[in-house]
């Protein structure tokens, strides 16, 4: 048993990547009845459907699970901030392709954070992970209180001592072939493309905390390696992405299936910030046009248009977020990925 299976109380040092958007109960589940780390990402939820979720959660597995927020950067705008109109106006084709009406701005982009953190507190998860910054001193007390663990995400070293000498249980160190959002808070993103496996070990030399390395693992060669350079564990997504209890559609599935090493780019166009998938129509026409709200506008832009094509099953629309490592991830279901990880474990 390893420091972080002791912390987090699992089985096996695996994490679940928690996929904004593309979580499923049934995935989370699955990977905490395996002896893993299930993860459930909450962006965008309401208090209520917060409290709904870990309820449900609660309901499909007694195994320990994890919930995963956003906190704010500083740099998020809201919609009083920014004129969508000629936005709108330039993606007008994506969202009639979609079968989506061009819609109004909101009130607001995203819940409060706030009462965001109110609820999963009031829910009680057993781990609390967050991107994009450091949990306040606050935040960690009242999470202690309620004997829930808080896991930090860290791009650099830098990061990940400050993550670390604010008091988080364990870091997430996660390298630039890692799929979805770079979750950077320090500086740009831009500046801070670590890969993985430069990056966990320089980490581990810097903090006390357990590590946890995400990015370009994904089947028992990347747990071996992991774990030889000092992680604790490791957090895989986009092998978990691919699996049938995903929440991804089946475009998504088929273009995962497809991808080669050097099919992901790095972008913003999807959501305002950088993010790493696998190129489509709507990303490419977006980055053509050079129309790019900052986020969280974005992000509520093109999620008018992707809700459509999610139903429509058009994977030309949507955001297919995937690490470079996409063309490891050959399995069908949570249960043989988790099988295929432990093969990695020493002895």
């Amino acid at each position: 048993m390893s420091r972080l299976t002791r912390l987090l109380g699992i089985d096996v040092p695996v994490v679940l990547g928690p996929f904004g958007g593309l979580s499923s109960v049934a995935l989370t589940a699955a990977v905490s009845e395996a002896g893993g780390l299930g993860s459930f990402g909450l962006y965008g939820y309401t208090p209520d459907r917060i409290a709904e979720t870990v309820a449900a959660l609660r309901a499909a597995t007694s195994r320990p699970i994890a919930v995963n927020l956003w906190l704010p950067r500083g740099d998020e705008v809201v919609p009083a901030e920014v004129d969508l109109r000629p936005h709108l106006d330039a993606h007008a084709g994506l969202f009639a392709d979609a079968g989506a009406e061009v819609p109004v701005p909101p009130s607001a982009f995203l819940p409060d954070v706030e009462a965001q953190l109110d609820a999963v507190l009031e829910a009680r998860p057993d781990v609390l992970s967050v991107v994009f910054g450091i949990p306040d001193a606050a935040t960690l007390s009242r999470a202690r209180d309620r004997g829930i663990r808080v896991v930090g995400t860290a791009t650099s070293v830098a990061e990940a001592v400050a993550l670390d000498e604010a008091g988080v249980d364990a870091i997430v160190a996660t390298g630039a072939e890692a799929g979805g959002h770079r979750v950077s808070f320090l500086r740009e993103p831009e500046r801070s493309l670590v890969g993985t496996f430069a990056l966990v070990p320089q980490v581990v030399d810097a903090v006390s905390a357990p590590v946890i390395a995400a990015g370009g693992v994904a089947d028992r060669r990347g747990v071996a390696a992991a774990l030889a350079l000092g992680a604790d564990g490791v957090q895989v997504g986009t092998a978990f992405l691919r699996t049938r209890e995903s929440a991804a559609t089946d475009a998504h599935r088929a273009a995962l299936t497809a991808a080669a090493d050097t099919d992901t780019v790095l972008t913003r166009a999807m959501s305002g910030r950088l993010a790493r998938g696998i190129p489509n129509r709507a990303l490419r026409e977006i980055e053509a046009s050079g129309m790019i709200a900052p986020f969280p506008a974005q992000n509520w832009l093109t999620g008018v248009f992707r809700a459509a094509a999610t139903v429509a099953g058009d994977g030309d629309l949507l955001s297919l977020w995937a690490g470079q490592a996409a063309g490891l991830a050959r399995r069908e279901t949570a249960a043989e990925v988790m099988a295929e990880l432990r093969a990695g474990l020493p002895g």
